[in-house]
């Protein structure tokens, strides 16, 4: 498995956030090719606990990120939420983003101009990446929350892009919780924690790890 040792160098760098490089933690990912069951789908249950957000100043506002190899030198996706960075920065709402090292891909929104406005308020989603003939696929379902209110239904949140990659046994949850954060009021968070990770085969669940991974924790 690789390891991740170096930042993203998205446009809209995130700063260094104080977190340990927490490992997979999947049963069995070594070997698993040999076996024959290559990793098809990731998906990344996610919790936000909103402590007392600023809709006047936009406040705060939360960027993940997932990526299907060991880095973010390649292809990784990234999800905002209550701002927009593509094409330019807006405040509110939700975005799902594709992204080539520095450079922008493709974007969808949701919620567009919606501010998280509610104290103790919990925002729940899902962020799935899947490979299917040679394209990769994100996508953000069974979103929830009071401001948004149910989010990601089917497809409406789901980006694609042309790939070479043959499966995702690349994927390395460090990545994810070392890209992750808070990138604005962090005093107004609660918490962020990445909850459970699976990963499927074409033949189902292959592995998992439900030991919550806090990416971020108010003092």
């Amino acid at each position: 498995m690789n390891t991740f040792d170096a930042w993203g160098t998205r446009a809209t760098c995130l700063p260094r956030w104080a977190v340990c490089a927490v490992l997979l933690g999947l049963t069995a990912l070594a070997g698993n090719s040999v076996r024959g069951d290559d990793f098809v789908r990731i998906e990344e249950d996610w919790q936000l606990v909103v402590l007392s957000p600023d809709p006047d100043n936009f406040a705060p506002q939360i960027t993940c990120t997932i990526s299907p190899v060991g880095n973010v030198d390649s292809v990784y996706a990234v999800f905002d939420l209550n701002l927009r960075n593509l094409p330019s920065y807006a405040a509110g709402g939700v975005q799902l983003q594709i992204w080539n090292q520095s450079v922008p891909f493709s974007s969808v929104k949701s919620n567009t101009g919606t501010l998280l406005q509610n104290n103790n308020e919990t925002v729940t989603w899902t962020q799935r990446m899947s490979l299917t003939d040679g394209q990769l696929s994100f996508a953000i379902q069974n979103g929830n929350s009071q401001t948004w209110g149910q989010f990601g239904n089917g497809n409406s949140i789901a980006l694609q892009v042309p790939t070479n990659l043959q499966n995702l046994n690349g994927y390395n949850t460090a990545v994810s919780v070392a890209n992750s954060g808070v990138g604005y009021s962090a005093n107004r968070v609660s918490s962020l924690v990445l909850n459970a990770v699976r990963a499927y085969s074409v033949s189902g669940l292959a592995a998992q790890n439900t030991t919550p991974q806090i990416v971020y924790q108010h003092p």
